[in-house]
């Protein structure tokens, strides 16, 4: 039996923890450790249920590139916009974590959905699990941007804008489920542009958005 689906589920949870102990140098005090370990557990089980309802649509390329998109932002604003996080400078820092749990939840669905197409090809699902470090990536950045819009109080517009920046990264991770045929070569391309996508945008958020919080006071 191939240990690798088994295991994805660290390939997810290590590099996601890892992003966000370096993106928190510099917010200490910003955050409670346990509200923190709260959210990214949170992200991880929302994450998974947002796996599972596009698992259903994965065959259908575009609705499930739109799916995902709104699905992902609607699960992380439900739970940062209650009562206790609104209008709160931290909610900026537990949308990273919640974010960066929520997209490590990706890495074993994708590598399990692709593992149960093809025969455990070592080389696809490595392929995979390095293209949902985009993802990783991503979720994290749109977790704290969301996060922010709830503190400042422009959470439509942060939605908005979460929704439509994912849908590029949708379409390929679609691309990647469905078209499990295509050469290795193609594959990689995929991969790597959906990695340097989530780091753009993650860069973007952590050094144009998050510092903001140091900037502004509390409402």
């Amino acid at each position: 039996m191939n240990a690798l689906p088994q295991a994805s589920l660290f390939l997810g949870i290590i590099p996601a923890l890892f992003i966000m102990f370096i993106s928190l140098k510099g917010y200490e005090g910003y955050y409670k450790d346990k509200t923190m370990f709260i959210t990214f557990i949170a992200g991880i089980i929302m994450g998974f249920i947002a796996a599972f309802v596009q698992s259903f649509f994965i065959n259908l390329v575009v609705i499930s590139t739109v799916l995902l998109a709104v699905f992902n932002q609607l699960f992380k604003t439900v739970i940062l916009n209650i009562g206790r996080f609104q209008k709160k400078k931290e909610t900026t820092i537990y949308g990273l974590s919640l974010g960066l749990g929520f997209g490590s939840s990706f890495t074993p669905f994708m590598i399990i959905a692709v593992s149960s197409l093809i025969s455990n090809d070592i080389y696809v699902l490595s392929i995979i699990a390095l293209g949902s470090l985009g993802i990783i990536f991503f979720q994290g950045a749109t977790g704290a941007y969301i996060g922010y819009g709830v503190y400042s109080g422009n959470l439509a517009k942060k939605l908005i804008i979460s929704v439509l920046i994912e849908l590029p990264l949708s379409l390929m991770i679609g691309l990647m489920l469905f078209y499990t045929s295509l050469s290795i070569r193609i594959q990689v391309i995929f991969a790597t542009i959906a990695i340097i996508y989530g780091i753009i945008i993650f860069w973007y958020v952590s050094k144009k958005v998050i510092p903001m919080i140091k900037n502004t006071k509390e409402k």
